[in-house]
């Protein structure tokens, strides 16, 4: 019983519940969900976490980047619940904006085009100064 009612304060606030929606999706990284919010890395991860330790995500590193999914498997009553939330709530407005937005985010491959990626990225570890980076005042 305990695990049902952490599962229900897990989804009883909004950007946690939109980010379980959007986890039915697949595999999501941070900056993904920050993009689609339009909020701080910190106040995504704080939910993340809360999720996390509910025991509805998991969590693993990839690069600089921390990317989230469903748990699974999942304890029965926490699989019928998600796969009745998937059912029921897909058409609502918000939902559909959100599914809409994660489509836009996916084509634009967010991790990979972080400031810290494109550095390492375009420097092959060559880290030279250009003589325009030089300020010669």
């Amino acid at each position: 019983m305990e695990q049902l009612a952490q599962m229900y304060k897990a989804l009883s606030e909004e950007m946690r519940l939109r980010i379980i929606m959007l986890l039915t999706h697949g595999e999501l990284c941070v900056c993904d969900l920050m993009a689609i919010f339009d909020e701080s890395q910190s106040k995504v991860s704080r939910h993340l976490a809360y999720l996390k330790h509910s025991g509805l995500v998991k969590s693993k590193r990839v690069g600089t980047w921390m990317h989230y999914s469903l748990r699974e498997p999942l304890n029965g009553a926490t699989d019928a619940q998600l796969t009745f939330m998937k059912q029921q709530f897909t058409e609502l407005p918000i939902f559909l904006e959100d599914e809409q937005k994660l489509e836009d985010i996916k084509k634009q491959k967010l991790c990979d085009n972080s400031p810290r990626e494109q550095f390492w990225n375009n420097s092959n570890g060559n880290m030279k100064l250009k003589e325009e980076d030089i300020d010669n005042d």
